[in-house]
């Protein structure tokens, strides 16, 4: 898609277009190694809370059914401890050292998917009913709250210095996650918003925690400042590119991957990446796009739209550009995020597994 101007005289920049290739081998084991090494720790994190909190929590992580039996339900792609483990390692520690960073940074993560999807309505998540939905909207927050009390205590009783700076990077990208859920939440209710806008927010909301997640084990493994920041560097913009592709997947993912039902994002009104660049871009079909949404906003029956109303806004973004955009700035993103690396003085085995995640970012399917 080429810059276009948009209807407030807005540029939309362009990006490059290749598609990096995934080892999938390498990633999978990345992510089954966090996911073996954390989880043990996050249960016994979890196995703190007060009744029924605790068998909130393992409903919400996937470790027991509705009834309260134990099942095997999808905990998420652990991208976050992966990183954390890596994290470690580029400071020359064992990946151990990262364990209590990679558990603080799933739980924050945690808290904020179950207030996310009381606040957006969801129903589903992971193709199950979302907590809120199960056990009401009031264990969702005080279990979401919980989780964040734990992230903090799990760091501050290494009783390191270490700890003390890995948990002010985290609570500050909290604070920025927070930030982001707000935007997020207030451009719903503006009939446009800018792509820098969309960015800061998908900055703050997606960003912020990934760039705690690949700089927290650096910190727990010694790394200076510089070391740190430089790794928050490549994690921030993993984390757009990582939101791009969750906005792609909010308009055109398949329901069965994603565990959402279709259209999700333009059900709940998002003003995501797609539809803020399609708005952007000028032309017949931002034109009628922007016509759409501006009478959906004020629409008293928007609960009752067909799918076929869905489906011809889609198709709206996808011919002003909107898709195509989003795609190739997820790619800019990720390149961004690996020329990070550069600048960080690493195992090349280590440099390696970090790109191989980022690749797996960008072409991921859910």
């Amino acid at each position: 898609m080429r810059p276009r101007s948009g209807t407030r005289g807005e540029k939309v920049p362009t990006a490059p277009s290749a598609n990096p290739a995934v080892d999938t081998a390498a990633v999978t084991a990345l992510l089954e190694r966090g996911r073996t090494m954390s989880t043990p720790v996050l249960r016994a994190a979890v196995d703190r809370l007060a009744p029924p909190m605790d068998t909130v929590a393992a409903y919400h992580f996937g470790w027991i059914d509705a009834h309260g039996r134990p099942a095997d339900g999808d905990g998420g792609k652990a991208v976050r401890p992966a990183l954390a483990l890596l994290s470690a390692e580029v400071a020359g520690a064992a990946p151990e050292v990262g364990v209590p960073g990679a558990v603080a940074v799933e739980l924050v993560h945690n808290f904020s998917l179950l207030h996310d999807d009381l606040m957006d309505g969801d129903e589903q998540r992971r193709h199950r009913d979302t907590v809120w939905k199960v056990h009401g909207p009031a264990q969702a927050i005080l279990v979401g709250d919980a989780l964040f009390a734990l992230a903090n205590e799990i760091l501050l009783e290494l009783g390191t210095v270490e700890a003390g700076r890995a948990t002010r990077r985290l609570t500050t990208a909290t604070r920025k996650l927070i930030d982001g859920q707000a935007q997020d939440i207030s451009y719903e209710h503006r009939e446009r918003v800018t792509v820098e806008e969309c960015l800061e927010m998908e900055g703050n909301k997606t960003g912020a925690l990934l760039a705690c997640a690949v700089s927290i084990g650096a910190v727990l493994g010694g790394a200076d400042d510089r070391t740190a920041d430089t790794l928050e560097a490549y994690g921030y913009h993993l984390g757009l590119a990582f939101q791009a592709v969750d906005d792609l997947l909010g308009i055109w993912g398949d329901p069965e991957s994603t565990g959402k039902q279709t259209w999700s994002d333009l059900r709940q009104r998002k003003k995501s990446l797609p539809v803020v660049a399609a708005l952007a871009a000028g032309g017949p079909a931002s034109q009628r796009l922007g016509e759409l949404l501006a009478a959906d906003a004020k629409s008293n029956d928007f609960d009752s739209f067909s799918e076929e109303e869905f489906a011809t806004r889609a198709a709206l973004i996808e011919e002003a550009g909107g898709r195509e955009w989003t795609s190739q700035e997820a790619r800019r993103q990720h390149g961004t995020a690996v020329e990070a690396l550069d600048r960080v003085d690493m195992p090349e085995r280590v440099r390696a597994q970090l790109v191989a995640l980022a690749d797996f970012v960008v072409v991921r399917k859910r």
